[in-house]
């Protein structure tokens, strides 16, 4: 989960659609907008050139029953649909992080090993927003209870091992050529935050920062 700067104003559709009975809060405009604001990327597992976007609401309209909320342009997100179904459990209907308002990477840190995804708060709070959104991202990795989620969930846990074994392999090149202008400019793109699972790599290099204070810069 990464930083997302939203942009206004919200598309026109919105407006319409609201007065209508059974207005959609996925016209074009919307859609576009939001590819655009999240960089074709689902806002909660990170993965990139989404197959499936989903408009997602991050505090659910449950049917209509919040109408507020359904066409709300700040509570419309891009989603996957493996996160989206997901994410759909009562115990989400709270919320979880709005990474348009609050920067994740300033909040939690993002770890892997060989089993599973390793996330954490930075400082020890009871915010149930920071709990909550821990346990939904562990579970977009690692949830097994069905043969297609499990497959799902799998295949981005993968994607986050691929991205940084990636980043490994760089900063190996690095270390044996320091001044490669080439390997410099793999790191910055791995880096970017409109790269897949960034968020990951981004964590690392920030709490190695002792070690390759060169690429801080890239965090910016």
């Amino acid at each position: 989960m990464i930083k997302v700067d939203r942009t206004f104003p919200a598309p026109k559709s919105l407006e319409t659609e609201a007065k209508k009975k059974n207005g959609s809060y996925t016209e074009k405009d919307v859609v576009d907008q939001l590819l655009r604001d999240f960089r074709k990327k689902c806002y909660i597992c990170e993965i990139n050139e989404l197959q499936d976007p989903q408009v997602e609401h991050l505090l659910p309209h449950k049917n209509g029953k919040y109408p507020e909320r359904k066409f709300d342009w700040n509570n419309l997100f891009l989603s996957c649909g493996h996160c989206n179904s997901v994410k759909n459990q009562k115990k989400y209907d709270e919320g979880i992080i709005d990474c348009c308002k609050d920067d994740p990477e300033k909040l939690l840190t993002f770890k892997i090993n060989e089993n599973a995804v390793e996330i954490e708060k930075k400082e020890e709070t009871e915010d149930k927003t920071l709990d909550r959104t821990i346990e939904l991202l562990q579970e977009v990795y690692g949830i097994d209870n069905t043969g297609m989620r499990e497959y799902k969930s799998d295949m981005r846990f993968k994607g986050v091992l691929c991205q940084m074994n990636l980043l490994y392999d760089n900063l190996e090149q690095l270390k044996e050529n320091p001044d490669s202008k080439m390997v410099q400019r793999k790191l910055k793109v791995l880096l970017r935050r409109e790269s897949a699972f960034a968020a990951f790599k981004r964590c690392y290099i920030e709490e190695h920062k002792d070690i390759y204070p060169g690429l801080q810069k890239y965090l910016e």
